[in-house]
């Protein structure tokens, strides 16, 4: 938001490069999910990210509460 609010930086740079930057953060996470599958069992996997954010929830609240 800082580069689209700077007049002297193109719009569409900035619409493209944070278009680019979520390709790329799917395509890690594409990546590492296939990997993971392969080693994992795709219930503890799942059972694994649920923990972690429910983790990741109470932290911000935490946060947020203090």
């Amino acid at each position: 938001m800082l580069f689209a609010a700077d007049k002297e930086v193109s719009k569409m740079t900035v619409f493209l490069a944070s278009a680019a930057a979520l390709v790329v953060a799917a395509a890690i996470g594409v990546l590492a999910g296939s990997l993971l599958s392969g080693y994992i069992n795709e219930k503890v996997l799942s059972y694994i990210a649920g923990v972690g954010f429910i983790l990741i929830d109470a932290y911000t609240l935490y946060q947020t509460a203090f």
